[in-house]
């Protein structure tokens, strides 16, 4: 079982910069794929970005070039560095957790981009 704990999220100007955090339960992380989705209300879950287990990382295009993820094993967390955020970056974003076909997501952390 892993329990997944997102944080990080606030508001925060268009421009600017935000952490994201996914603090995860269990032996398993180093094992685990972890991506971060994100919600409008309304709207479909639309994935943002993924890093494998060795660490190879892939971005939706929307937010290519301005967002990063990273993990630290010794720490099992995952994080979402946000730059340049936008407006139409405002949604609820989680963390997910793939250990071979089992699925595991958080409970999200909300993220506000207003002036």
């Amino acid at each position: 079982q892993v329990q997944l704990v997102e944080s990080g999220g606030g508001l925060v100007q268009p421009g600017g910069s935000l952490r994201l955090s996914c603090a995860a339960s269990g032996r398993i992380f180093r094992l685990a794929n972890m991506s971060w989705y994100r919600q409008v209300p309304g709207k479909q879950r639309e994935w943002v970005a993924s890093i494998t287990s060795g660490s190879s990382t892939d971005y939706a295009e929307s937010v290519q070039g301005r967002f990063t993820i990273s993990r630290d094993n010794a720490k099992n967390t995952a994080y979402l560095q946000m730059s340049s955020l936008k407006l139409e970056d405002t949604a609820v974003y989680y963390c997910k957790a793939t250990v071979g076909r089992v699925v595991y997501w958080g409970q999200g952390t909300e993220v506000s981009v207003s002036s």
